[in-house]
């Protein structure tokens, strides 16, 4: 006689949606997004083709969910006594993603979401921007405490520093290592500490 399961027994529907996760999550191990297909999904899954579109209604979609669910994980802010100590630890973080599957799922849905920006959109508000807010944060504190210039637009520091990463990721110009994360900091800072953006902006007049 089978023994009793503990607990809440789960329904189908929970059942399914974890299969189907797994299957995704365990496909794009082994191929791009755009060799994906929803048949694909539904076998390894062991689901009918009909289910996946009765919950997502595209193959961006279902991807983007799987992203969300397995392995964009909760917004998690380092803590330091530094600003500088904390954007560095979000860097390394950021590599770290960019080098697994993370990073090959973020450059999927970025290729999917030229055909379809409605997966862009839902990339940043779901993943991107509460990120980018919390260095936003980050940065403004910087400034009140001295480490940067009071004049430094944040949103452009962060361009400078984090918007490499998706460059190099996206073109494959080179790898992403720590050592490069570090470099592109110290370099971006350089024009942001206290004095240094009056100083320079006095050469750039007098060029």
């Amino acid at each position: 006689m089978p023994k009793p399961r503990r607990g809440r027994p789960r329904s189908e529907a929970a059942e399914s949606h974890a299969a189907i996760m797994d299957a995704i999550y365990e496909l794009l191990q082994k191929r791009p997004a755009s060799k994906l297909t929803m048949d694909a999904v539904a076998t390894r899954a062991k689901v009918g083709k009909p289910t996946l579109y009765k919950w997502w209604p595209s193959k961006a979609a279902l991807i983007m969910a799987m992203f969300q669910e397995r392995l964009a994980g909760k917004l998690e802010a380092p803590k330091g006594p530094t600003v500088e100590g904390v954007i560095r630890a979000k860097m390394r973080h950021l590599i770290k993603e960019f080098n697994g599957l993370f990073g090959k799922v973020m450059a999927d849905l970025i290729a999917e979401g030229q055909s379809d920006p409605s997966i862009l959109k839902e990339l940043y508000e779901g993943h991107i921007k509460l990120r980018r807010e919390s260095t936003v944060a980050d940065i403004e504190r910087g400034k009140a405490n001295g480490e940067f210039a009071a004049d430094i637009d944040p949103e452009l520091l962060i361009d400078s520093m984090f918007g490499p990463l998706y460059y190099r990721m996206l073109l494959r110009l080179g790898p992403l290592t720590e050592q490069f994360g570090n470099d592109l900091i110290s370099q971006t800072l350089r024009g942001v500490r206290p004095g240094s953006t009056k100083s320079h902006r006095g050469k750039v007049q007098r060029d």
